[in-house]
């Protein structure tokens, strides 16, 4: 499909264990339209964290079809995967990931040094990131001077500089407060509306009642993948 940044055709994940093959996924398939926001849900052992691997880049599969953004990227070397990742993939986790010793605007330059960006060109680039998820005023704050939601606005930004294809966000809230929680779900709310690709992994129902379609593993396979009719919206 042309407007699909993401396609998977049949994608399995296998993993050995002692003599045994424990088979993880199960022949999934599903198309992500450009623009869309969604909700991957499943319990543990459900797949749901190997498919977030697969749709990061961070692993391939051991058979069937990923194309991202018009590359297939189902059997490409770690150094491919790599350049995919840096440049198509924007990732958001539970545990920011920041570098503590370097500024936040320091944080959200780094991968545009990997993109072989220029100095000048980085920087004007992570200060407007930063400018546009509201820490104007936090740029030259290490990662231990910020609130956890703070850090987690810089893993945001972060995440959007490159103007990657998807942003791929595991449990952004996990580690937040119920308030600041509302804050990072408007911040993706905006995100979205500006016309980003949002996948969202989580296995809380009311964080996944912002995304407008929302897909349920069980048993490494798909047993849901349906609209959300209960869209929760905040007025921005």
């Amino acid at each position: 499909m042309e407007d699909e940044v993401i396609t998977l055709r049949n994608i399995t994940r296998d993993f050995p264990l002692g003599t045994e093959i424990v088979k993880v996924l199960k022949g999934i398939s599903l198309g992500v339209k450009r623009g869309q926001y969604v909700a991957l849900m499943g319990p543990s052992g459900s797949g749901k964290s190997t498919l977030m691997n697969l749709l990061g880049c961070l692993d391939t599969p051991t058979s069937g079809e990923y194309i991202l953004n018009g590359h297939d990227v189902s059997s490409l070397e770690d150094s491919e995967l790599a350049e995919i990742r840096n440049k198509e993939i924007g990732f958001v986790f539970q545990t920011f990931n920041l570098l503590p010793r370097i500024t936040a605007l320091q944080n959200v330059a780094l991968p545009m040094i990997y993109a072989g960006v220029g100095l000048s060109e980085r920087m004007r680039r992570a200060e407007e990131a930063l400018v546009s998820v509201g820490l104007a005023d936090r740029m030259g704050h290490r990662p231990n001077q910020l609130s956890g939601g703070q850090r987690q606005r810089v893993a945001i930004a972060r995440a959007l500089v490159n103007h990657p294809s998807i942003i791929l966000a595991d449990e952004p809230t996990g580690n937040l407060d119920s308030k600041t929680s509302i804050e990072i779900m408007q911040l993706f709310q905006k995100i979205h509306e500006q016309g980003n690709t949002i996948i969202v992994v989580t296995h809380e129902e009311d964080i996944a009642e912002h995304a407008h379609r929302i897909i349920r593993l069980r048993d490494g396979q798909i047993y849901a993948d349906e609209p959300n009719e209960h869209i929760r919206h905040y007025d921005l």
